[in-house]
């Protein structure tokens, strides 16, 4: 997926964590009802996004390369940010530790990240996100559906 309708399909290596939820996506409610005690959870939309700080959303759209094997067993996603917003707060927020993929049903991540500078100063960030089976690629697919759908993105299968 990419902003300029370019994509080739893309698998990555480090699989997602998908229980893991942002406090912001659960609402924990309690009701007491005559004679029994009822605890109902219920899910809020999370608008997906990605970070390379934990807590910090990146503003920068990636360009995104997607390729599969041709049995669909496997796959890599391959990102490249230009001139990613996390390169203006990162001294004040911290390192990047990685790329997180957040959205209603948890968080994707890898830490395979590498910046790539031009005449001694950051000007990229290339990420690498490996699925290693249907079920991983599915729910990657999944994320950047809601990801594209929120930041007005196309798809183009190469």
């Amino acid at each position: 997926m990419c902003q300029s309708g370019a994509t080739s399909s893309t698998r990555s290596g480090v699989a997602g964590n998908v229980s893991e939820l942002t406090a912001a996506a659960t609402r924990f409610s309690s009701r007491t009802s005559g004679v029994g005690h009822r605890a109902t959870v219920s899910m809020a939309a999370v608008k997906p996004v990605i970070q390379f700080i934990r807590g910090t959303d990146e503003r920068v759209v990636p360009d995104v390369k997607l390729t599969r094997s041709r049995d669909g067993s496997n796959g890599v996603a391959n990102f490249v940010f230009d001139q990613p917003s996390v390169f203006d707060s990162s001294r004040e927020l911290g390192d990047i530790t990685g790329l997180y993929m957040l959205d209603e049903e948890g968080t994707l991540s890898t830490v395979d990240v590498s910046a790539k500078f031009m005449n001694g100063k950051p000007s990229k960030i290339e990420a690498r996100y490996i699925m290693r089976n249907e079920r991983e690629w599915d729910r990657f697919m999944r994320f950047m559906e809601r990801y594209a759908r929120e930041n007005e993105l196309g798809f183009v299968k190469n």
